[in-house]
């Protein structure tokens, strides 16, 4: 992976995810630049390469890979104080009312 993954819940993010905030359309081609660690320019243009040699082939791949693969998990990357904090602020919130 291109950048440390790390959710303190569950420990390091594995597998293979569409990564919609970095993405264009559905952010297939940003899951996989980031899980095998390439750059999003050259996966784009290796799609649109074979989006214009494959049309159909190539976006009957596109939308099944949109909606069998999960979306990346929002992870949490600051202190572990912080995390507990808003953590607990969140749950306090429900059990006032």
């Amino acid at each position: 992976m291109s950048r440390r993954m790390w959710n303190i819940d569950h420990g390091p993010l594995r597998g293979f995810y569409r990564d919609a905030d970095c993405g264009w359309i559905f952010g297939v081609c940003a899951g996989i630049a980031d899980r095998f660690n390439l750059r999003v320019g050259t996966v784009r243009m290796i799609t649109f390469i074979c989006l214009l040699l494959f049309t159909w082939l190539t976006a009957a791949i596109y939308l099944a890979a949109a909606l069998l693969i999960r979306e990346k998990p929002l992870i949490y990357s600051g202190r572990e104080t912080e995390y507990e904090f808003w953590r607990g602020r969140h749950t306090d919130r429900w059990s006032r009312s």
